[in-house]
């Protein structure tokens, strides 16, 4: 499968992220339960969770522009519990998805404009079963301060490709949650100055 999409990136963060949802996963219990991901991008982290949690039903979505690519390596890797990745742009008026016991997303929210995360956690917690938790993955700045100088470096590198992109603020992701109807519950460090934020939905 050398020649598919590969992100080194993902291929550094996949296990400390998984032993977080590992937590959560078992902690849910083994009957079969459903996990939207957005913004799928190489597939890598679909298939591995895919892979480790077998109980999960793993959906999988991205932008229509980048369906086809994702699929590349979820059709390769014939799972199961794993099928082919949907279109879903967070800002279209109906995502078309049923309820989820979970929603994963990673390296997305600096990218798409502030407006797009608005509508990312107004429409994500609808989805959202009770109890059900959103995991957001990505660097992240704290009462306006970047954890790191990679991290001013890189705000710097999105900003000069788009405006409207850029590393979002801790304080108001967690306002935009709380007004959908999300509890923050963890912040775990992750690989090169990122983290994995967790929310439940009341």
């Amino acid at each position: 499968m050398h020649d598919l999409p590969f992100s080194p990136s993902c291929e550094n963060n996949k296990d400390p992220i998984l032993n977080v949802l590992r937590r959560h996963f078992i902690a849910s219990g083994s009957q079969p339960r459903t996990v939207l991901e957005i913004a799928g991008g190489t597939g890598q982290h679909a298939v591995y969770f895919a892979q480790h949690f077998p109980h999960l039903h793993w959906q999988s979505t991205d932008l229509s522009s980048n369906v086809a690519t994702l699929n590349l390596r979820i059709n390769a890797a014939a799972l199961e519990n794993l099928p082919a990745a949907r279109v879903l742009d967070v800002t279209q008026q109906d995502w078309q998805i049923g309820a989820v016991d979970f929603m994963f997303t990673a390296n997305s929210l600096h990218i798409m404009p502030f407006s797009a995360v608005t509508e990312f956690f107004r429409k994500a917690v609808p989805v959202l079963k009770s109890a059900g938790c959103l995991f957001v993955y990505g660097p992240f700045k704290y009462q306006g301060e970047f954890t790191s100088p990679s991290n001013a470096e890189f705000d710097l590198w999105l900003k000069d490709r788009h405006p409207l992109s850029g590393v979002r603020d801790f304080e108001a992701l967690n306002a935009l949650a709380l007004d959908a109807g999300l509890s923050f519950i963890e912040d775990n460090a992750m690989p090169a100055n990122n983290q994995l934020l967790v929310w439940e939905k009341r």
